[in-house]
């Protein structure tokens, strides 16, 4: 991911980030840019036959596109985070038994995570999107720290009932490929994406060389 000073942020390209993730925000204001927040409210149920590659990128254009009826200039960031392993998309447990029962499902093993996101202009209807896929190992937990983590609460509301940048880092041995794709957002993609659409843009640096 850039540094902030590394970017030119044209803030008057007007944001919108279809998410009321703390993770998402947090990561958008590191590389300083100005966005507004609107929460999509969409049916977020797989579809017979999806992929989970498939599902979070469909999740991630929908949540952009209902953001989309309310916001009328600029771009609109939508994005989904789904974990998966044995081909079983785990969401957000909805109590401690899903908690637990997700938890000893990924102890000692490797998994997926991928998050998509979809750049929207509210306009002209014109979309980038991109689907990003990390590899995870979590170690072998034990029962008492599966029971000390769901008393934190932190599983909650956290895909696959974890969270990488939280307490939840305890139980992560290893990550290949992006790690901000496991907190909620690729950034070096989603730069690459912001550039795309004019949004942010790398400054010339001129170092007072003379190359004649």
């Amino acid at each position: 991911m850039a540094a902030l000073s590394e970017l030119t942020v044209w803030n008057e390209k007007r944001i919108t980030l279809a998410s009321s993730s703390p993770r998402r925000k947090a990561l958008l204001e590191k590389i300083g840019l100005s966005f507004d927040i609107r929460h999509s409210n969409i049916d977020e149920n797989i579809k017979k036959g999806e992929t989970p590659e498939e599902h979070c990128l469909r999740l991630a254009e929908e949540k952009a596109k209902e953001a989309a009826k309310n916001v009328k200039r600029g771009w609109i960031i939508g994005a989904d985070t789904i974990v998966f392993i044995d081909n079983r998309i785990l969401g957000k447990p909805s109590g401690i038994k899903e908690a637990r029962e997700m938890l000893n499902l990924l102890k000692g093993r490797h998994h997926k995570v991928c998050t998509a996101f979809c750049l929207l202009n509210a306009v002209t209807g014109n979309k980038i999107k991109r689907v990003v896929e990390s590899r995870v190992k979590v170690k072998n937990l034990t029962d008492k720290e599966i029971e000390d983590y769901i008393k934190t609460s932190e599983p909650f509301d956290k895909a696959g009932a974890y969270a990488v940048q939280g307490i939840g880092s305890f139980m992560v041995e290893e990550i290949e490929g992006s790690y901000t794709n496991v907190v909620g957002l690729p950034m070096e993609e989603l730069e690459e994406a912001l550039e795309q659409a004019g949004i942010i843009g790398k400054p010339e640096v001129h170092y007072g060389i003379n190359h004649s």
